[in-house]
């Protein structure tokens, strides 16, 4: 299914989708120009083939107390896979990480953090210090966001 050829429809049921994901069939019928039952087949068959991987509810930081991000950086001690396990998998149970990608360079890790205030921070940090497989932490403070969240770019084919 990775070879699924998209056409003009398909990226235009996936751009409205990515934009609002309540959009009903029948009003992503409308957008496309075809009627409801043929739009559910191409969303379940896009579904199907995985590029659609979930819908879920965008939240409000602000509103919800979370007004600080934050972007840390991360050298691991040792390389060992069982190191790097152990690490991948306690970032992935710390809710305040809600990116974390293994990047080149002079660090091995980028996460971002987002997180209610300084003092959160400060009990996040001092547990995260825990980890014994880390060696290194820089952290850079986001001043404000520019784009979040965006649309992901698809492919003209």
């Amino acid at each position: 299914m990775r070879n699924l050829k998209l056409d003009r429809i398909d990226r235009m049921l996936l751009e409205a989708l990515q934009q609002d994901a309540r959009l009903t069939t029948a009003e992503l019928a409308e957008l496309v120009s075809l009627s409801p039952s043929p739009c559910a087949r191409r969303i379940r068959r896009l579904e199907q083939a995985g590029l659609i991987t979930r819908y879920r509810a965008e939240l409000d930081k602000v509103r919800l107390g979370l007004t600080i991000t934050i972007f840390v950086q991360v050298r691991l001690d040792q390389h060992q896979q069982e190191r790097v396990d152990e690490f991948e998998e306690s970032v992935r149970e710390m809710p305040e990480v809600v990116q974390c990608h293994s990047v080149s360079g002079h660090f091995d890790y980028l996460l971002q953090v987002i997180i209610a205030d300084m003092g959160a921070f400060e009990q996040w940090l001092r547990q995260f210090r825990q980890l014994k497989m880390v060696s290194t932490v820089d952290s850079s403070f986001a001043i404000r966001a520019i784009k979040e969240n965006g649309p992901l770019p698809l492919p003209i084919q």
